[in-house]
């Protein structure tokens, strides 16, 4: 199935929160509002035509500078973008989802910006939001097991964040 047919399927399902797309991509992508994120993987995983059955990983990507001429030439506000690549293996076909997120939650620092969980939709969503959570900060509302997967339960921060930075020392052990 061709990427303008699975567009055109998805706007008309969904209309408005189809929010963009770039079929011309190297690896093609539809954007999706956060708000319908778990209703499209629903949809894109039962239909007989689609069966995308398999969550291949979910990867944050923060678009934010701390220079405020590289802020400029990036062109947009500063955001968080979640990039799902999904797999079909009954049909060999892929996709690829964005969503795009505030980089925090109503604009204020440290509140992380939220996303409905699609654990209920793919087990393996599980741990790939688990490692998004922990490295970029994303909280997926509805996750049965949220913690951190790679830092410490303590760990302050997320390095994956543009503006982290990492602490000198973590219990009395000297990092740097």
């Amino acid at each position: 199935m061709s990427g303008e047919s699975v567009l055109e399927r998805l706007q008309k399902q969904f209309g408005d929160a189809i929010t963009g797309a770039n079929l011309d991509a190297i690896d093609p992508w539809i954007e999706v509002a956060s708000t319908a994120i778990e209703e499209v993987c629903r949809y894109l995983k039962a239909d007989n035509e689609l069966q995308l059955d398999y969550l291949n990983c979910i990867t944050g990507v923060d678009y934010f500078h701390s220079d405020p001429k590289k802020l400029q030439k990036m062109g947009e506000e500063p955001h968080t973008l979640l990039v799902y690549h999904l797999s079909s293996t009954a049909k060999k076909h892929t996709l690829v989802l964005k969503v795009r997120l505030p980089r925090w939650k109503d604009d204020r620092e440290g509140d992380l910006p939220e996303l409905p969980s699609v654990t209920s939709i793919w087990r393996t969503a599980d741990w790939h939001e688990r490692e998004v959570y922990d490295l970029s900060g994303v909280w997926f509302v509805g996750h049965p097991d949220l913690r951190r997967i790679l830092c410490p339960e303590d760990w302050v921060g997320y390095p994956l964040r543009r503006d982290y930075e990492m602490p000198l020392e973590y219990h009395g052990i000297r990092g740097r």
